[in-house]
């Protein structure tokens, strides 16, 4: 469904990806992980058409995403790591504004936009202004926004951020419900344990390359390591966080003037 093909973009003369390829299938979801700074934000702001690769192709179901963005649009539902909603606005009126932008009819808004406030728990906030919602209920707002218009990819970038735990667990299942419908998924998150627990297969990038692609349990197998934690500690050749904890510990217990 979604395929990145020998992604390349710099900035001024500093590559930030290079040569980055992946695909994403139908009922797939993919995490897509690496350390700041690896590339993730370039690939995924390239994916969604909000930037142009200086090389390199994404086709969305064979077709060119440049040929007819506004059509690949129609099918991208994007969780972005950090959004400004629009705080003056309730949860309903911003769910009704994505809908008209996305071109769904004023009955389909209602009917979408309403239940699935009911259903992620928003129902009793839908008529207050967003600036008086939790972190945790924006992020859902957000969630709600990406899934109106039923669209067949989905990037959650962070989806779990200020999310309680009744709300996280229920996201896990629809991501399992969402491939079984046939969605594309890629998922990116820090928390690699959640990434484990749900992904079919994981990216890892570094320093704008892709060092591995296959399933989880794939990884550790080869690597002889006891979780993807491990696997991607050792791929992205991070310092011993331990050894690095001791030192900060020591540096805090420096006295004297």
């Amino acid at each position: 469904m979604l395929e990145v093909q020998h992604l390349y973009r710099s900035y001024r003369t500093i590559p930030a990806v290079e040569d980055v390829s992946f695909k994403v299938a139908a009922g797939e979801i993919v995490g897509f992980l690496g350390p700041n700074g690896a590339g993730k934000s370039t690939t995924v702001k390239i994916i969604t058409g909000m930037l142009r690769p200086n090389d390199g192709k994404v086709f969305f179901e064979g077709k060119n995403i440049r040929e007819d963005m506004v059509g690949y649009r129609a099918s991208l539902g994007y969780v972005p790591e950090e959004a400004q909603l629009y705080a003056y606005l309730s949860g309903l009126e911003y769910l009704q504004l994505v809908g008209r932008l996305r071109g769904l009819g004023e009955a389909l808004i209602e009917t979408k936009a309403t239940g699935l406030l009911k259903l992620l728990h928003l129902e009793s906030w839908q008529y207050s202004p967003i600036s008086s919602y939790s972190k945790g209920m924006r992020q859902r707002v957000l969630i709600a926004a990406a899934l109106l218009h039923d669209p067949k990819l989905l990037i959650f970038d962070e989806p779990l951020s200020g999310l309680d735990v009744a709300s996280a667990r229920l996201f896990k299942d629809l991501l399992e419900m969402l491939a079984k419908d046939g969605k594309a998924v890629l998922y990116i998150s820090h928390v690699l344990e959640t990434v484990e627990q749900v992904c079919n297969r994981v990216i890892v990038i570094a320093k704008g390359r892709v060092l591995a692609d296959a399933a989880p349990s794939e990884l550790k197998s080869l690597m002889s390591l006891p979780n993807l934690e491990s696997v991607f500690a050792q791929l992205v050749e991070q310092q011993d966080t331990r050894v690095v904890a001791e030192k900060i510990v020591e540096v805090m217990q420096i006295h004297g003037r």
